[in-house]
């Protein structure tokens, strides 16, 4: 789009009577008949999903809601200690979390896989040649490796047979699987394909953009963060958490950097 153009919207509008989203009557078409996932894929992509790409969806999105007390919970559970009366700010304070090393990893997964099949010379050459790449630069493979969780992430396997029993194509899910392969062998040791990884996959498969995938995640945690503070509301856990950052990091006087 120009920057003279007139912008639009497809997404929604509405007159005294009715909503409409995505061309569909809200109150006659949706309310009731669609479910959350279902509705979620059609806001986003403008498109109603098919079985596969629902159930795909639904699992990604139960896949990343929680993970226990991660820095995004330790964040929104300060906060909320510090402005009960915002609980949006304290699941911002936790969405904030969500990047290029927790949890919204998919989108660099995603770019490798992309390139992976878009590649001339074939899939499995260009995963040996983008794990070289990252040996080479020290840089972590997007996707792979998890601090908790070796030899392997036990999401990931999951996640792939979920997607075979639905029957997607598969070609982002094999390219994920060539590219472990080769990673495994150029660093000389195994890295687990991560659930991001695996989820990187599989919204591949259906058709997610990878330019929104780190919003699917978004969208998820923020569920995740909710029980968070409702648990925080029964079980008060962010005081502790201020003692015990207290207590391990104490106070130094000498006031110099470290060389």
């Amino acid at each position: 789009m120009s920057s003279g153009e007139q912008p639009y919207t497809r997404i929604s509008h509405h007159d005294s009577d009715h909503i409409f989203v995505r061309g569909h009557d809200l109150v006659n078409d949706l309310i009731g008949k669609v479910t959350f996932t279902e509705m979620m894929y059609l806001d986003i992509t403008g498109r109603r999903p098919t079985r596969a790409q629902t159930v795909l969806l639904d699992a990604v999105l139960v896949t990343l809601m929680e993970h226990g007390i991660t820095p995004s919970v330790l964040a929104t559970r300060v906060i909320y200690d510090s402005a009960t009366e915002a609980i949006q700010a304290a699941v911002a304070a936790g969405l904030l979390g969500v990047g290029s090393r927790f949890i919204g990893t998919m989108e660099g997964a995603s770019a490798l896989i992309e390139e992976m099949l878009a590649a001339p010379e074939g899939v499995a050459a260009r995963a040996r040649a983008i794990a070289e790449r990252h040996r080479a630069g020290r840089r972590a493979v997007p996707g792979f490796g998890h601090p908790l969780h070796r030899p392997d992430d036990p999401r990931t396997p999951r996640l792939f047979a979920l997607a075979a029993a639905e029957g997607v194509k598969g070609d982002h899910v094999a390219a994920l699987r060539a590219l472990s392969t080769e990673v495994d062998a150029v660093y000389g040791r195994h890295l687990t394909i991560n659930a991001t990884g695996a989820v990187a996959a599989l919204l591949g498969e259906i058709a997610m953009p990878r330019e929104i995938m780190r919003g699917i995640a978004v969208v998820s945690r923020s569920a995740g963060l909710v029980a968070h503070i409702r648990e925080e509301q029964l079980v008060p856990s962010a005081r502790r958490l201020w003692d015990m950052g207290l207590a391990a990091i104490p106070y130094r006087e000498d006031g110099e950097e470290p060389a």
